[in-house]
């Protein structure tokens, strides 16, 4: 299993910094989160780049259904090329409590979930190669002519694409099992429980009957409380078929004294 660290908050020279600090300390991937308003995530992830040389670097998450889905392939196929393939894009409706309605984005979850699919079509299209043109419900494209397209994604055949898989909803399990990974999560109602070992071999049994290729299966949470019942967790879960875990901090975001000491720590050792 590999080890990502999130970074709660923090600008750019925050994240350049602390990515570096990670990257020393054995963490395999560096992610900042994107939000309707405020620190910029591939400013941040850009400048983390700069100060590292082989730490994965993505988004925790990107809403997708806000951004314009060639302004989000052009980000990350730039930013790509500057790290020498080392992106990871994370995906998900998102979260509609951090300023969706304040700044008039669209808060219906079935009009997002349209917008969202689109938008994976549109990028991976445009990653694809020119010419590439596109019709569909809320967006369309078409092919560009007389301008040079930029340089590909060094990542092939694309930037991973980590999508957000709510188990017990059908329709995010089968959005999530088209890409690269699958962000598992459990819904009840508002709230979203801690996915569980069981969960996770289920997302998994789940994974090998619809698909023949491998997939991540990520799992988000924290740990850094007691070092033996943090190990265990890590190791249920990882035995259970997770690939990835993820250290959110996210009750630490006006607390990066504690952060950067999270991030000096290092991933728990897991087998």
């Amino acid at each position: 299993m590999k080890f990502g660290f999130v970074l709660p908050y923090g600008d750019a020279a925050t994240a350049a910094d602390l990515a570096r600090i990670a990257e020393d300390s054995g963490w395999d991937g560096f992610f900042v989160w994107e939000p309707v308003w405020g620190i910029d995530a591939w400013v941040c992830l850009t400048a983390a780049a700069m100060t590292t040389s082989t730490i994965r670097l993505g988004t925790m998450l990107t809403p997708a259904s806000r951004m314009r889905p060639w302004k989000l392939a052009s980000e990350a196929a730039t930013l790509d090329n500057l790290s020498g393939g080392r992106v990871i894009l994370a995906v998900g409706l998102g979260a509609i409590d951090t300023g969706f309605a304040e700044f008039g984005e669209e808060t219906d979850r079935r009009t997002r979930a349209e917008l969202l699919d689109e938008s994976l079509e549109i990028v991976t299209g445009l990653w694809a190669g020119q010419p590439f043109g596109y019709e569909g419900k809320h967006y369309m494209v078409k092919p560009l002519a007389g301008m040079p397209p930029p340089p590909p994604p060094v990542q092939r055949p694309r930037i991973p694409i980590w999508v957000v898989g709510a188990w017990g909803h059908p329709k995010s399990m089968e959005r999530a099992l088209k890409y690269d990974g699958i962000l598992a999560q459990v819904k009840k109602g508002e709230e979203f429980p801690a996915v569980t070992p069981e969960v996770v071999a289920a997302v998994r049994h789940h994974a090998a009957e619809h698909r023949d290729t491998p997939i991540d299966l990520i799992v988000e949470g924290s740990t850094g409380g007691d070092p033996a019942a943090d190990s265990a967790k890590l190791e249920s879960l990882a035995a259970a078929g997770a690939t990835w875990w993820i250290e959110g901090m996210w009750d630490a975001q006006n607390d990066l004294v504690r952060v950067r000491e999270r991030v000096l720590e290092g991933p728990l050792a897991a087998t």
